[in-house]
């Protein structure tokens, strides 16, 4: 098989995945997505609970629509806010059905090579397919010829440590039958009973960390005894809560000021510039130790959501060209440093910003941000449309950007679960977010200002 006839390798089948195969179909190119879990999205699936910020008309990719088109599929309503599990039950899914064949579950990438090279090797490489091993979830090892590999693998299975300097603090994985590094489902019996009664540290500043002190605030009013340790590696500021009433996403406004009230009405206590350092026992109950010697009194439980990171391990044949903070591709990393970008400052992209000097390898999705939190969903499908474009060899479509993003921008966070739909608007969000007044998908429309 000559290379221009294998398939183009597609790591991951969650939403940036599924509408790479979905654009690299319409392109004529054949795709073969390999999703390590047992179904489509099996990262969301994990937080089925969570409601997204974004409205389903910023959640379906054009390409994913028009292949589900036949099967006399119908977009939800498009000013609609899902959660995750019905993302997945009423477009990723359907979508992965739709590719059939082209997606095969249960097969986990552990490592992209150039046939027969090594990263070490110049001769000849560009001329060699890449090589991609897999092993199957019953333990047999295979091995796939792709003439490309967009990798679209995600982050959510490498949450960033409790460790204030990056790595795990000390006594943390000692400690790991009481840390979670997800947004608790407090819907779910077994997790509920975890948490109902008992003193629990919730770490990190982010959407997800407003989401968790939410959700056991809400809990405490209904079982004595549930308190929240708020734990800020920074102080608390004018900007801390988000823009509450005046910020420019209703939906994150709406859960900064909910964070708030949880402290204010005394379901949460905050410790600010702490950065832990050690985690030790207390009977059965944790203390944290911080790097300027304080220890906190003891919690039973730990949340930590302190960002995730990409796992770059089974790509490291490669000749990858990534930002030495970030871990994202070069020239997208100062588009979307958050040292210096809001979410409204972040711009649509495609294949000039993604590419390596490993050339036909990409990482797309929340994969492509490396450790940056300002990603849209609706930005990991133009950089699927820009990339699908460049592989069939039409590199003008691939350059111009067919994206305008909100003016007010779109920030990535999760959020609050099941709300009802007349308070959609203040719910929390899943791995995206938006407050859509402008939003144009289509041929030539003009770069805008966007973000996450």
């Amino acid at each position: 098989m000559s290379e221009q006839h294998l398939p183009v390798v597609v790591i991951g089948a969650g939403p940036a995945g599924l509408a790479a195969a979905a654009h690299l179909v319409e392109r004529g190119l054949e795709p073969l997505v390999l999703e390590a879990g047992p179904s489509a999205a099996t990262a969301v699936r994990e937080w089925a609970h969570v409601r997204l910020f974004s409205t389903w008309a910023e959640l379906v990719d054009p390409a994913a629509e028009k292949l589900l088109a036949p099967s006399g599929w119908t977009a939800p309503a498009g000013d609609t806010y899902p959660s995750g599990g019905d993302w997945v039950s009423a477009y990723l899914q359907p979508l992965a059905d739709v590719l059939g064949d082209r997606v095969r579950f249960g097969a986990r990438v552990t490592g992209v090579s150039r046939a027969g090279r090594d990263r070490v090797v110049d001769a000849g490489r560009e001329e060699q397919p890449f090589t991609v091993h897999i092993v199957r979830a019953d333990g047999r090892e295979e091995r796939v010829l792709a003439r490309a590999v967009i990798d679209a693998s995600g982050t959510w299975s490498t949450p960033n440590p409790l460790g204030g300097n990056g790595l795990p603090a000390l006594g943390e994985k000692a400690a790991a039958d009481h840390i979670s590094y997800r947004v608790p489902d407090l819907n779910d019996t077994a997790i509920r009973a975890r948490y109902a009664g008992k003193r629990t540290a919730v770490v990190g500043s982010g959407a997800s960390a407003f989401t968790a002190l939410a959700l056991l605030a809400d809990l405490a009013k209904e079982e004595p005894g549930t308190h929240a340790v708020w734990i800020l590696r920074r102080g608390i500021s004018g900007s801390t809560f988000g823009g509450g009433e005046a910020d420019q996403l209703p939906a994150r406004g709406a859960l900064g000021l909910r964070a708030k009230a949880a402290v204010d009405q005394g379901h949460a206590s905050a410790v600010t510039g702490f950065r832990t350092e050690a985690v030790e026992r207390d009977g059965d109950r944790l203390v944290l130790v911080g790097d300027d010697g304080r220890r906190l009194d003891p919690v039973d439980e730990v949340v930590v959501l302190t960002g995730l990171r990409p796992d770059l391990s089974y790509l490291s044949e490669l000749r990858l060209a990534l930002d030495e903070r970030l871990e994202a591709p070069v020239e997208l990393a100062p588009l979307i440093d958050p040292n210096v970008h809001s979410c409204g400052t972040v711009y649509p992209h495609g294949v000039n910003e993604l590419a390596h000097p490993e050339k036909d390898v990409y990482l797309v999705g929340m994969k492509s941000y490396g450790r940056a939190p300002t990603f849209l969903a609706m930005t990991g499908y133009e950089q699927a449309r820009s990339i699908a474009a460049a592989l069939a060899g039409d590199q003008e479509a691939a350059e111009r950007v067919e994206l305008t993003l909100p003016e007010t921008g779109v920030c990535g966070g999760a959020g609050l679960f099941d709300e009802p739909e007349s308070e959609a608007g203040e719910s929390g969000g899943g791995g995206c977010c938006a407050a859509p007044s402008t939003l144009q998908i289509g041929v030539g429309a003009p770069a805008a200002s966007g973000g996450c």
